[in-house]
């Protein structure tokens, strides 16, 4: 079972769910998809080894058969390639690696070369196997290296928790294709609820199945409850607010340590979503 935890906003909690409910259950692989800025490591006393890079391929222009027609640079969707009279310039970090330009080119001058844009590291300890991505510095294409960190999901775990960067652009639609559930995290304040909002939206044109924890249950109000009784979206868990959690997590200690009792509660909310899919 692929279960990603997504949120619509930083902040919400979302990796301290991912980081406690992995930590409680067994057969267990965690998976970092935040790859602009993973941190689940931080929580996890774990040395982590460079199992790949992640890599796009650019093209790479064979100036012997190139007639310079153009044709590459006006059909580039992302402006990475530009004729000018003697050359065709390659903006190598605007190139998503479509390969549109090398199946286009009429005199077959354009081959293509990996670029590395990224790296997928791996960890394990006990029962916990652990993968995450990190994008190189400098670089702006995180939706690739989810893609081809998902490629490293064990088929052998039972659960798989995929800890997905905030918001519902691309790198999140990308982290929650073909999960078998989403877990989206808010917070109850105005802010949260509102970019909650986006995210359940996006979830319902994927037709994914979603169910709600309110994390920080307190500090609000409860407009974000009754929105999801109103629209009918189960609410699987309530995590208290609470100072203590607040300044262990700042000295990378999830909650599931100070605690426990919501390893039961864990349980509970798993019996739940098994019955949903």
């Amino acid at each position: 079972m692929e279960i990603a935890i997504v949120s619509g906003k930083g902040g919400t909690g979302k990796t301290s769910l991912a980081v406690s409910l992995a930590q409680t259950l067994e057969d267990v692989q965690l998976i970092d998809a935040d790859v602009d800025e993973p941190n689940c490591s931080i929580f996890l006393d774990m040395d982590t080894e460079h199992k790949a890079n992640a890599e796009i391929p650019v093209p790479v222009i064979n100036y012997d058969l190139c007639t310079l027609c153009g044709i590459c640079s006006a059909n580039c969707e992302y402006n990475a390639l530009m004729r000018v009279p003697d050359q065709i310039l390659l903006f190598d970090k605007m190139c998503h690696g479509c390969g549109l330009c090398s199946k286009i080119c009429p005199e077959n001058a354009i081959t293509e070369t990996p670029r590395t844009i990224g790296k997928i590291l791996q960890g394990e300890k006990g029962n916990l196997l652990f993968n995450y991505g990190k994008m190189d510095v400098g670089e702006e294409l995180s939706t690739p290296i989810i893609s081809q960190l998902k490629q490293h999901i064990s088929k052998e775990r039972k659960i798989v928790i995929i800890d997905a960067p905030p918001g519902s652009a691309c790198p999140m639609v990308e982290t929650i294709a073909d999960v078998d559930y989403v877990i989206v995290v808010g917070e109850p304040t105005p802010f949260g609820l509102s970019d909650m909002k986006i995210v359940i939206e996006t979830l319902r044109i994927l037709n994914m199945k979603f169910g709600i924890v309110i994390n920080k249950d307190g500090i609000g109000d409860k407009e974000m409850e009754q929105f999801c009784i109103d629209e009918k979206i189960p609410i699987l868990l309530k995590i208290p607010f609470s100072l203590e959690i607040a300044r262990n997590y700042s000295k990378g200690v999830p909650f599931i340590k100070i605690l426990p009792e919501m390893a039961a509660k864990f349980e509970s909310m798993l019996a739940k979503i098994k019955e949903e899919i």
